[in-house]
């Protein structure tokens, strides 16, 4: 059974909205699925078609009219960012044909709101999409019934993670995740190693390519392998650049690409600026390990690797990452640490609310300087058999 967490969103997002959909996301996640599956009757335009393309390209009422049909409300356009404005194009739908809903697609955020922020001013509501949750996962291949939020919001609640008995092989589970990452073909794909060598060699650097982004594409690529290298660590802009032979400013701009792309993120420091706290240095994450393990070029099983501490730390603060967007929570994600060696993996906090996250593969015991040194916080931790 498909079921996303986004699944309840979109479809009632008319109800709620008069504003387009953009539903932003890396490519393969499943934005064209999601939305073919919830939208049956709608009106489709792929940028692969090369008539529908030049009519879109011509930013033609008339034009445009040719491709709206009068017994879908629903229009979608999918991958617009191919398109030389998709903002032009967007607007001209939205205002010159307001008995339609309509709905965009695109792989490259960067694209996609750099184009159409203007344009759609007021017009239009992002949604995300990322690679599978866990959750997602285990509905799809059947082993449970129901999608859940629970890992975000037990913590929210208040609620310590407790050891979780399933009916299935979790470590197992959670082995092959960390290994091959959740893009939603790793459920059924025969050869995984295959598939994700080739999106990361041929698909990965696409949208970027395509827009004349990365000038030194070699560099690039070097830049996100050692990025790989380096999951849950700091980042060290100078360092990358004098081991690249390429300036710093180069680096940051091409770290904001691969942000801005749904490959990595950041994670920056909690910080009161207290003296001793790191307060700028930013961690780096992948959105997918699959995708980082293929640019490592490593296959290799968990218990021969070097990697696998920090392999689950990625894993757990992405999901995190992903309830938090999903279940719609104002709360910001950071990790701590001091000059000192004192760290939390991951803070997540709002104005009336501070939780201390230590992640770890094996049981062990935990540092309680967050928690001294802010006592009206929580702490808990996160290992494999309570989450």
């Amino acid at each position: 059974m498909i079921q996303r967490h986004l699944d309840k969103a979109l479809s009632t997002h008319f109800d709620r909205y008069k504003e387009a959909i953009i539903l932003l996301g890396a490519r393969q996640v499943g934005k064209t699925t999601i939305l073919k599956r919830l939208f049956q009757g709608a009106t489709y335009l792929t940028l692969d078609n090369e008539s529908t393309r030049n009519i879109l390209e011509r930013y033609d009422v008339s034009a445009y009219q040719q491709l709206v049909i009068d017994t879908s409300n629903v229009l979608i356009v999918d991958e617009i960012q191919e398109l030389s404005d998709p903002g032009r194009c967007a607007k001209i739908f939205y205002d010159q044909f307001p008995q339609i809903h309509l709905i965009l697609t695109g792989s490259s955020a960067l694209n996609i709101k750099n184009k159409t922020s203007e344009s759609l001013a007021g017009r239009k509501i992002d949604y995300n999409i990322y690679p599978l949750t866990l959750s997602e996962y285990l509905v799809q291949t059947n082993l449970e019934k129901e999608l859940s939020l629970s890992p975000i919001m037990d913590i929210i609640a208040g609620k310590n993670p407790q050891e979780i008995i399933r009916p299935y092989d979790y470590h197992a589970i959670i082995e092959n995740i960390l290994i091959y990452g959740q893009y939603p073909a790793m459920l059924t794909h025969p050869k995984r190693n295959l598939y994700l060598n080739n999106l990361v060699s041929s698909t990965i650097f696409k949208d970027l390519l395509e827009l004349e982004l990365l000038e030194n594409k070699r560099a690039a690529h070097s830049l996100l392998k050692l990025l790989a290298h380096q999951i849950g660590n700091l980042i060290n802009y100078a360092e990358l650049a004098t081991r690249l032979n390429i300036d710093s400013r180069t680096v940051k701009r091409y770290i904001e690409l691969f942000e801005q792309s749904y490959i990595i993120f950041r994670l920056y420091p909690y910080s009161t600026n207290k003296r001793d706290e790191i307060g700028k240095s930013p961690k780096i994450y992948f959105h997918d390990l699959g995708v980082r393990n293929a640019l490592v070029g490593d296959w290799s099983p968990l218990q021969s690797r070097g990697d696998a501490g920090a392999l689950f730390e990625n894993f757990v603060i992405s999901e995190l990452n992903k309830y938090l967007h999903y279940s719609q929570l104002d709360y910001n994600f950071n990790y701590w640490r001091t000059t000192n060696g004192a760290e939390v993996d991951l803070v997540i906090s709002n104005p009336s609310q501070v939780v201390a996250i230590e992640i770890k593969s094996k049981a062990r015991r935990v540092n309680q300087s967050f928690v001294i040194r802010y006592p009206g916080s929580r702490q808990i931790v996160i290992t494999p058999e309570n989450f």
